[in-house]
């Protein structure tokens, strides 16, 4: 079939009376399909089911450093668990401090801190007049959350085929002391699936803030997700690259075991300079004696090292691989050509972002709902649910079963024609 842009107004009508009568077929099967966030599935959860027994009332508690999890101590995490999430983060041990269950909570208590204390002795930013941050779109919602619900003005930053636009990067964090941060998805990007490339990783740590207290959030949420053993995108440790260019303190990297073991049951971590760690202990301390260490051992005990790790990221990846296939394969199949929409390729993460037609993204996750197959909002890529063009769509695969995933797809697609259609036949009307 030829692209839509092509056709004529004759063409697009009985073009639209076919889609039109497959779609009112659609939703008379009454389906009820979720491709909402990105959780990982029930077969993707069991992998991780003989965790909740290497711990029994006949295990040795003892941390490696002879303190009993069970009872109070050890701020820091156990040490073979910072052993771990620091193989995990790709620094030493000395620059990670375990915290809870939750990455996006460690990120949430870090900007809570500098609102109220400040960072490292500067002045916190609830006595400012201006908190600003830098947010490269399409980006993660609930990074965009954080900031919006503290009140932090976000600027867009365009994502690109290799990360963010460093160009704009490098103006603002160089010319504006407001500008406190940027969130940044570096490996496997929410939602496009990119990774971030030597060069522009080497710009990051060679930046000149206005601010002495501009940070960048590093969150490596993907670091080890990949989707193929034989293709997969390697990132730049950026801490490293930080301390080598004099900005050792400029980077907050965050990390977590929720989509390896238990989301919401895992081991976050964040890793940084040996000053911004004591820094966040000050904190800390106020809030735990130490946080869940029998969960610190239970991971470690059941995953050992890194390479235990790698093995059951293997299983997840089977699981994955042929549901991201499924969707790739059918957008290609029933979109390739027809020039009403283009998507990513990614090798690893949990996300594919579809960009369609300017102002169709929120009409075609509409009709998809009414059809039966739930998406993340149209607008939820961008601070303030805000998508200036209206065309970016968040497609997350992993929990549907692959029959409801085939399903889905469908739908999507469906969806998406029958949108690109109204929307060129609404133009000949003008």
């Amino acid at each position: 079939m030829k692209p839509y842009v092509e056709m004529s107004r004759e063409e697009l009508e009985a073009l639209h009376e076919q889609l039109l009568l497959q779609y009112e077929n659609v939703k008379a099967k009454g389906l009820k399909l979720d491709m909402s966030r990105g959780k990982p599935s029930k077969e993707q959860l069991d992998l991780s089911l003989g965790m909740m027994s290497i711990l029994d009332e006949e295990s040795d508690l003892m941390s490696s450093s002879g303190v009993d999890c069970r009872n109070y101590g050890i701020l820091d995490g156990i040490p073979e668990a910072r052993k771990l999430l620091a193989d995990m983060s790709e620094v030493p041990e000395r620059n990670i401090l375990i915290y809870g269950n939750s990455s996006l909570n460690v990120m949430f208590d870090t900007i809570s801190r500098a609102f109220t204390h400040g960072i490292m002795g500067s002045t916190p930013w609830c006595k400012l007049d201006k908190v600003k941050f830098l947010c490269p779109v399409p980006g993660y919602d609930r990074h965009f959350a954080i900031t919006e619900y503290f009140g932090i003005e976000m600027i867009n930053i365009p994502l690109l085929e290799d990360g963010p636009d460093m160009d704009l990067v490098e103006k603002y964090v160089s010319e504006d002391p407001a500008v406190k941060g940027i969130w940044c998805v570096p490996k496997y990007a929410n939602p496009t699936g990119i990774s971030y490339s030597d060069e522009v990783v080497r710009r990051f740590a060679r930046l000149k803030p206005a601010a002495e207290d501009f940070r960048i959030f590093w969150d490596n949420a993907y670091s080890i997700h990949h989707l193929y053993d034989d293709k997969r995108d390697v990132i730049m440790e950026i801490l490293n690259e930080c301390t080598k260019c004099g900005n050792r303190h400029m980077v907050f990297k965050f990390i977590s075991t929720s989509k390896v073991s238990f989301p919401g049951s895992g081991i976050a971590a964040l890793a940084a300079s040996k000053a911004n760690l004591e820094d966040a202990k000050e904190y800390m301390k106020r809030q735990t004696i130490g946080h869940d260490k029998l969960n610190q051992l239970r991971h470690v005990r059941f995953f050992k090292d890194m390479q235990g790790m790698y093995t059951h990221m293997r299983k997840h990846a089977a699981s994955l691989r042929p549901k991201f296939e499924i969707v790739l394969d059918t957008l290609e199949k029933e979109l390739g050509g027809l020039e009403i929409g283009t998507w990513t390729k990614p090798l690893g993460g949990y996300f594919i972002s579809f960009d369609s037609m300017d102002g169709c993204a929120k009409q075609i996750v509409a009709k998809a709902k009414e059809a039966g197959v739930v998406m993340t909002g149209a607008g939820a890529t961008f601070p303030y649910g805000k998508d200036p063009k209206d065309s970016n769509i968040r497609i997350a695969p992993s929990f549907p079963t692959v029959d409801e995933l085939a399903l889905a797809a469908k739908v999507f697609v469906l969806s998406v024609k029958l949108v690109s259609v109204e929307k060129l036949l609404a133009q000949f009307g003008e």
